[in-house]
Formats: C-alpha cells, sequence, structure tokens
C-alpha cells in the first residue's frame, strides 16, 4: 500500500470527491498569479493528500486574498512554520479549507535567515496568535503585526527551540519568576 491506494472511510474517497474543486482553483491560481506560483503538487502525482501550492513572498497577499475571498477558501485551519536547514531556510505553512464543500489545501511560502513576512491578520484575525507561536519558535518576523511577542517561552528565553540548530540541550534556568509587564496589567 502507499499513498496512491484509497483507503476506505466513512467520509468516501476524497480524491474523487474534491478532484474537480482543486483542478478549478489551481487553473483559477496559475491564469490570474502564474507569476507568483513556483510549484504546485496535486495528489496522486506526488506523495501528499491535499494540493500544495508553493508561492513567492511578493505574491503572498494577492494569492491567499483571492483564494479566501473568490475561491472559498476562507478558514484558517492552521499556520506553521518549517526549518529546512537549506535556502532558503524557512516554510510558513498554511491549512485552509473550503467551509462550504469542506476541501482543504496548503500553501507554502519560501523565507530565507533574515526575511521578515507580511502579517495575515488583515486576512484571518485568528493569524495572531500563530503567528506569535511562529516568532517564539523560529524567530520569523511578521510585518505589521500589532504585538509580536513571546507566547510560549519566558520573555528572557534566548533562542528559538524549533530551529534545527538550537542545542539539543539548550536548556535555560530562570531562579525567580518572569517580570511582570505593567503595560499587560493595564
Amino acid at each position: 500500500m502507499d499513498i496512491n491506494t484509497p483507503v476506505k472511510t466513512i467520509y468516501g474517497g476524497h480524491y474523487d470527491k474534491y478532484l474537480p474543486e482543486w483542478t478549478m482553483v489551481v487553473e483559477a491560481l496559475q491564469s490570474e498569479f502564474g507569476d507568483f506560483i513556483e510549484e504546485i503538487l496535486m495528489p496522486r502525482i506526488a506523495a501528499t493528500d491535499v494540493p500544495i501550492i508553493q508561492i513567492r513572498k511578493s505574491g503572498m497577499m494577492a494569492v491567499l486574498s483571492r483564494l479566501k475571498e473568490g475561491l472559498g477558501f476562507s478558514f484558517l485551519t492552521d499556520y506553521t512554520a518549517t526549518d529546512e536547514e537549506s535556502e532558503p531556510r524557512f516554510r510558513l505553512v498554511l491549512q485552509l479549507m473550503n467551509p462550504t464543500t469542506k476541501a482543504r489545501m496548503r500553501v507554502k511560502i519560501r523565507l530565507s535567515e533574515q526575511e521578515t513576512s507580511p502579517t495575515l491578520i488583515p486576512l484571518w484575525e485568528g493569524a495572531n496568535w500563530a503567528e506569535r507561536e511562529i516568532y517564539d519558535m523560529f524567530g520569523i518576523r511578521f510585518e505589521g503585526h500589532p504585538d509580536l511577542r513571546r507566547i510560549l517561552m519566558d520573555m528572557r528565553w534566548e533562542g528559538h527551540p524549533l530551529r534545527k540548530d538550537y542545542p539539543l540541550r539548550g536548556y535555560q534556568v530562570f531562579l525567580t519568576p518572569e517580570p511582570l509587564d505593567p503595560e499587560l496589567l493595564k
């Protein structure tokens, strides 16, 4: 058995169910934003369960706006990053869903070490905490983010624990509690 072998589920075969929608969306994006699309991986052609669209950072907001507003992928189900240890080093990974049809799609954006990304909060308010987590764990900065500060680690923590160059035994011990920021108490 491999990824191309259909597995019986209570939901039926998602490939056959969503292929027409995926094809329509991919063709619409290619015709409208062909210059911004780096790569498209489709299920059964590549080892993936949903289409993966790799886009350039320069067209990120335009492509994502089109996916949300015009093509129905209005639900941001997940937003994270990966460290690839090759240049460009980081990938922003968005999992999108069309709430009407339940079709899913994955979008990836490559970023180099010191590169920033525009915030996605104007498109999805829920991106706020996800971007803070990405910043905290990977060190990727988001232009226009209203409150880009650590969300998981202590404010005194040095480094970003999900980077592949972070030491496995990168312990940091703080003998006193994190000092309270008076601005946050207002």
